[in-house]
């Protein structure tokens, strides 16, 4: 029941250890909080030069496949591989879109460019407030990102005997979650020159298609190496929100 940033570090620290001595480390997790942004954990793996797998379940957010109540978690997960040049980077909702991408698109008064969940009456939609209000998010690749919510949630819970999502949702607030840190130390197993040279080549491939067409993570990576030479972009009313809530 500790913070569960805190909780999600020392886990993923625990796999990488165990992977840096069997080749492959795995941590149930149990009972803990929100970890907020998945994706570090996956980089904290990548920069020790491991591959990096964790997902987490949740509180009942979407309806499965063919239903209408919500009974299956968003139940994000993260994928990294490790790259001197930049690490390749799936993090990754199990809706189309994340609640917290729905909400900046609704700050900013943009619809979505595909429909992304269902309004009140039940209807797919692009309005990300209608999302927002009906609370019907839309599964990624329809019932394929149904069922990998299922499963996730399903494997988190046997891998820390913790609990499911059903459980989490009876509890009427999200704690208590279950979570699964994977580390493989891919470099140990067939050497940094050659991971180098598969995973470059991968990219390389995909970059020759189009100009646009990047690999995951390549977005995050230009965004980090901007903030850290412009400086952090802040939501101009979530910054005065945090000022007001200092000075008060």
């Amino acid at each position: 029941m500790g913070i569960g940033l805190v909780n999600a570090h020392l886990a993923m620290g625990r796999a990488i250890e165990i992977a840096k001595t069997n080749g492959m480390g795995c941590i149930g997790l149990r009972n803990t909080n929100h970890w907020m942004r998945a994706g570090a954990y996956g980089l904290q793996a990548a920069d020790a030069g491991c591959i990096g797998m964790c997902w987490t379940n949740t509180t009942p957010l979407m309806p499965p496949w063919g239903a209408t109540e919500k009974r299956i978690g968003n139940n994000p997960m993260t994928m990294a591989i490790p790259r001197k040049e930049g690490h390749i980077l799936l993090d990754m909702a199990m809706s189309q879109y994340s609640n917290g991408k729905l909400e900046v698109l609704q700050a900013g008064g943009e619809t979505l460019p595909i429909a992304g969940g269902f309004d009140t009456k039940g209807n797919l939609t692009c309005d990300p407030g209608a999302i927002l209000d009906s609370k019907r998010a839309l599964p990624i690749g329809y019932w394929k990102g149904s069922a990998l919510a299922i499963v996730l949630d399903t494997l988190a819970a046997l891998l820390s005997a913790g609990q499911t999502t059903h459980d989490i949702g009876a509890q009427g607030d999200e704690h208590a979650v279950s979570q699964t840190y994977i580390a493989i130390d891919v470099t140990s197993l067939n050497g940094r020159e050659m991971c180098e040279r598969i995973v470059n080549g991968i990219i390389d491939d995909l970059h020759e298609v189009h100009e646009s067409a990047r690999y995951p993570g390549e977005g995050m990576l230009r965004i980090r190496r901007e903030s850290e030479e412009k400086g952090v972009l802040v939501d101009e009313d979530q910054w005065k929100e945090l000022m007001g809530m200092i000075t008060d």
